[in-house]
């Protein structure tokens, strides 16, 4: 299986890595955690070349994550709130609650998307956000491209090193994003609770 998957992804070229990068960021067919310790091992067999693998994995990332941002900032704040104005006595959600989430992401948005770039189920959530609220270009693909470098570098290199080993990667890297979603959740909940208070 390891074997039919990593001549798979190494069949496709650096085009292929970059092309299910963005695939995986649009309508995750294969998770990251899968896809680039595979592209490091095609690597590590010389199949593909390594700093190739890892600008494709980054530059596909970027671009995946680029479509939902552009989409969801064209598409515009006000137009959102008024969705949510006829929608919230029925989803519960109120145009309040927004404004509230909308401030706190222009407060947190290079943390949270950095931060973001590294959890699974996150990596993409956090672009249609960050476009309603127009977060500014240069923060958005500033930020994504540190916290998919990161995130993108490591997975390959674990492939890389880790060779047939690979699936070690996977069960690693879900309980390290949680890890890390847990803590950045819990630091916005006490900084939530510390205002409440000091209000």
């Amino acid at each position: 299986m390891i074997e039919w998957a990593t001549n798979l992804v190494a069949s496709g070229g650096l085009l292929g890595v970059f092309l299910l990068m963005v695939a995986e960021n649009l309508f995750p067919p294969i998770p990251s955690e899968v896809l680039m310790p595979l592209a490091g091992f095609a690597a590590a067999r010389g199949q593909l070349p390594l700093a190739g693998v890892i600008v494709a994995g980054i530059l596909g990332s970027i671009a995946g994550n680029a479509v939902w941002f552009e989409i969801a900032r064209a598409y515009g704040r006000q137009r959102m709130r008024r969705l949510i104005e006829k929608t919230g006595r029925y989803t519960g959600i109120g145009s309040e609650r927004v404004i509230e989430a909308e401030e706190a992401l222009r407060r947190n948005g290079p943390a949270a998307v950095f931060l973001a770039r590294m959890m699974p189920g996150l990596r993409t959530g956090i672009s249609v956000p960050a476009g309603l609220v127009e977060l500014p270009r240069a923060v958005f693909y500033g930020w994504t491209a540190l916290g998919t470098a990161i995130w993108t570098t490591g997975l390959t290199m674990a492939g890389y090193l880790l060779e047939d080993k690979f699936h070690l990667v996977e069960s690693y890297a879900g309980p390290i994003g949680l890890s890390i979603m847990v803590l950045v959740f819990g630091v916005i909940g006490w900084r939530v609770m510390r205002a409440r208070r000091a209000g």
